[in-house]
């Protein structure tokens, strides 16, 4: 029999518009861990860091651009590339919807980053404003706590009736528990509030917030004020407001817990009394 020879196989060409969609969807995510390794590690200002942040937004944009544009050459053309064309418009997309999903915060929130309890009386940052940027230790103001009432009306302070040092200790407690850095923390005192000053990180950039707990004597209870306020920007998304609302509400089962724990017996409880040998008979 003779044998039938076969022809070149024919590949269709690499789209080039595909392959540098997915090359910018990687690149783009690179970016974007390279600007979270700076802010988390403190190896450049903050400026710089959501620098390169943005520009790895504006690579991931580009990505899904051109991905679309793959689509319309791979469909004229039937060049090859539509994998990953999808990848790097998901990769586009993925990093796009977290600062989606913070520029819809932003439009139904009030541009604020400081966040108390005690809008009359805030807690003051004490070693803590060393380190905010200068003119950012001081609570904003009326319009500040109006804007916050508005907004986050059931964020107010604890009161118990409680001693407070048992208090200051259970707040304590908490805020240790969450794994903040705690960098001073005074218990109270005749005359002096307790202060518990941490600084927390947000979860995903691990820009630092600032921390202050403050328990203070109410006639013959104890009361807790919590302030939260993000060092940089004018707009904390609602960052501030959650941390302290789940913050008072740790803070206030931790406190429910104590006062309607069973009090602990003492030694002389725990140990039963000795049983009383009977007299000996006497012998007539």
């Amino acid at each position: 029999m003779r044998g039938f020879s076969r022809g070149p196989i024919y590949e269709a060409p690499l789209s080039p518009v595909a392959a540098w969609s997915g090359r910018l969807g990687w690149f783009a995510v690179a970016v974007a861990l390279l600007s979270i390794i700076i802010v988390r590690t403190g190896f450049l200002e903050i400026a710089p860091a959501l620098a390169t942040f943005a520009a790895a937004l504006m690579f991931a944009g580009l990505a899904i651009l051109l991905a679309f544009a793959a689509f319309v050459v791979i469909w004229r053309q039937g060049t090859r590339g539509l994998g990953r064309a999808v990848g790097g418009m998901l990769l586009g997309l993925a990093l796009l919807a977290y600062p989606g999903y913070l520029a819809y915060r932003a439009h139904k929130l009030p541009a604020i980053n400081d966040i108390t309890t005690d809008t009359a009386n805030p807690p003051r940052f004490g070693v803590l404003a060393r380190l905010r940027p200068r003119g950012t230790s001081d609570y904003p103001g009326a319009r500040v706590a109006e804007l916050q009432h508005k907004a986050y009306p059931d964020i107010e302070a604890l009161q118990y009736d409680a001693p407070v040092a048992t208090a200051y200790k259970i707040a304590l407690a908490v805020v240790t528990k969450r794994k903040w850095n705690i960098l001073d923390a005074q218990p109270p005192a005749p005359g002096r509030p307790g202060d518990i000053e941490a600084v927390a990180r947000t979860l995903i950039m691990g820009f630092r917030d600032d921390v202050v707990v403050r328990v203070t004597q109410a006639g013959n209870g104890a009361r807790i004020d919590v302030r939260s306020a993000s060092r940089y920007g004018t707009h904390d998304f609602g960052t501030n407001a959650r941390r302290v609302a789940s913050l008072l509400s740790e803070i206030d089962d931790a406190m429910d817990d104590a006062l309607t724990a069973p009090a602990r017996p003492t030694q002389q409880e725990k140990e039963p009394p000795p049983k009383k040998r009977p007299a000996p008979k006497k012998k007539r």
